[in-house]
């Protein structure tokens, strides 16, 4: 297809200069985190819906002032006006953020916990006195976490963790959270880490090798490149002694992903099945027919808990040449920038999308090639029209009994007055269209309401 001009500046706008720290939306659904736990979002392009029970995350700007306010009062010593340093201690530059000191932070360890249950309560009642939103997972296998605050508390919560031996040198990652929280509230549980069919307590995380190989950032540009280069070099046709794999979900990719990856054709972590089948041979597995004891696997998610876990289970299948990109793409755009990566990273909290930029401010441009990415039937597109999306977000449909979320250009949100479908447009309860970046109000306040098409 041909891309018009004006929808290639827009994109090009949205993605490679957006500002480090843009105003993002609220998420209305509830998103399960990078650990697939908790209830899936509504996805649906190509395939089968899936049903959320809708929740919100909250916070926006009146709770960032709210808690700025009750900081005041209590002394708080964070900064609440102007630019807050940004560190997670790695190591890493200071960076500063704008417009407020609301952050994201997201680790995980594979470590054996003795007591999980007590080290649960241990960890509710050092949290019960900070300004902590989010979801932190442990068992007798480790921790997993992702929260979002103020960049003192925030700091403080990992600072603690890290005085114990087994968290000491815990990978933190850190990014803006302008609106204020990104979660709609507190959840401390004993549960598992990450939620996959069967379960994972047989799974032999805590050795290391059986886990992928991490590579650094620095040493994955030099494979992805070196990848770009060759199929540049034979006209596209793919290395079959390497495979890029992509282990989040279809709409992720949607918005981006590396180059030479193909789209995942699942909606839920837990439903992935690449490389499993002894018999099939199915076209949308990338790893169906590949020589398992001589191919490269790399292998790449949000934040790496994904592909630690699933590369256990690879390896259980006869896998060999296992790697992954350490601390997932989050990592990788922080320190290298988007390098042979094209567009936004999907983010499960209210944020929904965040650019490159908002992970490295020096990444002012996009070093791939987005004419030739969106070439692609599926990345980029409106999923009612396929048309090019001028940005890379998705929205919620207007049916309160659906929700789903989808990307949608502009002329299709007027016309399907928000829905996701024409069948959306004649339920019963039917939302406001909202225009631009305005989400809709939580979801219980529509719940018992009879809301009549316009």
């Amino acid at each position: 297809m041909s891309l018009a001009a004006p929808f290639a500046a827009a994109l090009l706008c949205d993605v490679a200069v957006a500002p480090a720290f843009v105003r993002l939306p609220r998420l209305r659904t509830s998103v399960g985190g990078e650990d697939g736990a908790g209830d899936e979002p509504v996805f649906r392009h190509g395939g089968p819906r899936i049903r959320a029970r809708s929740a919100s995350a909250g916070g926006g700007r009146a709770s960032l002032a709210v808690s700025q306010l009750r900081r005041r009062k209590e002394g708080g010593s964070s900064a609440t006006r102007g630019c807050a340093a940004l560190s997670s201690g790695n190591g890493a530059d200071s960076r500063r953020v704008s417009g407020g000191d609301f952050v994201v932070v997201s680790f995980y360890r594979f470590v054996r916990v003795e007591n999980p249950e007590e080290e649960v309560a241990k960890h509710l009642a050092f949290l019960k006195d900070l300004d902590i939103h989010g979801r932190i997972y442990l068992n007798a296998q480790g921790i997993n976490a992702q929260y979002s605050g103020p960049l003192a508390d925030a700091r403080s919560y990992f600072e603690w963790l890290r005085e114990n031996d087994r968290f000491s040198d815990i990978l933190i990652q850190i990014s803006p959270a302008l609106s204020g929280h990104a979660f709609p509230k507190l959840k401390v549980q004993f549960k598992p880490l990450v939620q996959v069919d069967g379960g994972i307590a047989h799974l032999p995380l805590l050795n290391t090798s059986m886990r992928a190989t991490p590579l650094e950032p620095s040493e994955w540009k030099k494979r992805v490149v070196a990848l770009s280069r060759s199929r540049d070099a034979s006209s596209g046709n793919v290395d079959s002694d390497c495979i890029i794999l992509d282990l989040r979900n279809g709409y992720e990719w949607d918005i981006g992903h590396f180059q030479g990856a193909r789209r995942p054709e699942v909606d839920c972590f837990r439903s992935t099945s690449f490389g499993l089948s002894e018999t099939e041979v199915n076209d949308s597995d990338p790893l169906a027919d590949v020589n398992k004891e001589k191919t490269d696997v790399l292998m790449y998610c949000t934040g790496g808990i994904r592909c630690d876990v699933y590369s256990t289970i690879l390896r259980k299948k006869g896998f060999k040449r296992l790697y992954t990109l350490k601390g997932g793409v989050s990592h990788y755009l922080e320190n290298e920038g988007p390098v042979e990566w094209v567009g936004n990273l999907f983010v499960f909290d209210s944020r929904l999308s965040l650019p490159p930029a908002a992970y490295n401010p020096r990444s002012a441009t996009q070093t791939c090639d987005l004419q030739h990415a969106i070439k692609n039937e599926k990345f980029a597109k409106c999923y009612l029209c396929g048309s090019v999306v001028q940005e890379l977000r998705h929205r919620n449909c207007a049916n309160l009994d659906c929700n789903l979320l989808f990307l949608c250009c502009p002329d299709c949100v007027s016309s399907f007055r928000g829905c996701c479908c024409s069948t959306c447009m004649t339920a019963p309860r039917l939302r406001p269209v909202l225009p631009g970046h305005q989400r809709y109000e939580k979801w219980h306040l529509y719940r018992d309401l009879e809301i009549q098409p316009s």
